[in-house]
């Protein structure tokens, strides 16, 4: 994979203070303005709170498709902690997500104050509970998004996707929509700087990620599945070929 091109320290650092900024404005909007407004208000907040993240980090942020009206289950790859960042920029959902998140310092409080799922996936009998609470908020109205790849990927290929969840949206009948997420910089069409694997922790991925030159993210919106009449199975395996496709991926990948 080719190093990423980077911009000079000072603006780099200049980044990285902007993106503390934005830790501190979420941090006192999840403590001052969240209690006190419902819902749909909160997820306005976090489009919002989440394009400005994105910029502060220097990534210019793409959307291609069109938003599914109405509750819908978000089905993306999962690249980077920036995913998160990215889909809510482009249309805020709740999320399910990992547990160990709920655990870091101040992010993981002001993660959970933005409506998301934790999951503990070491427990399989832990799905099961997450499929209540989606399939629930799925008939409520809203909109939940997850990675059923369950860990980052890095961009050049798909891992197997876990179709457990996908049951909320069986037994709702609720669509499924599938989005393509990709990373690209000024030399590299899937760009190592978003890159969330192996041994890497969160600080050393901000610093590559405010170091990179001309970062983008595309969110690419594909057309909804409805779900009448599959199963799970069947649903992940659509879904995981149709980003596939986006990506320019050969099928199977």
């Amino acid at each position: 994979m080719t190093a990423p091109a980077q911009v000079g320290l000072l603006h780099a650092l200049w980044r990285l203070g902007c993106c503390i900024a934005m830790v501190v404005r979420g941090l006192l909007t999840c403590a001052i303005v969240f209690p006190f407004i419902g819902p749909a208000q909160r997820m306005w907040h976090v489009g919002v709170y989440c394009r400005h993240m994105l910029a502060a980090m220097g990534l210019r942020l793409v959307t291609e498709g069109a938003a599914h009206p109405g509750p819908v289950l978000l089905v993306a790859n999962h690249v980077s902690w920036l995913d998160i960042l990215a889909i809510d920029a482009a249309q805020p959902a709740r999320f399910v997500s990992k547990a160990d998140i709920r655990r870091w310092p101040l992010i993981g409080w002001m993660v959970a104050c933005g409506g998301t799922l934790f999951i503990e996936r070491e427990r399989k009998r832990d799905a099961m509970r997450v499929v209540h609470q989606v399939a629930e908020a799925l008939q409520h109205g809203d909109v939940i998004a997850m990675f059923p790849e369950g860990t980052t990927s890095g961009g050049e290929g798909l891992l197997p996707f876990h179709a457990n969840l996908l049951q909320a949206a069986v037994a709702t009948h609720v669509p499924v929509q599938p989005i393509a997420l990709r990373f690209s910089d000024a030399v590299s069409a899937v760009s190592p700087a978003a890159a969330y694997i192996g041994d890497m922790n969160l600080v050393q991925s901000l610093w590559m990620i405010v170091r990179a030159r001309d970062l983008q993210v595309r969110v690419q919106r594909l057309p909804a599945l409805a779900t009448a009449g599959l199963d799970r199975r069947a649903i992940s395996d659509r879904v995981r070929a149709e980003i596939a496709a986006a990506l320019g991926l050969a099928p199977g990948a």
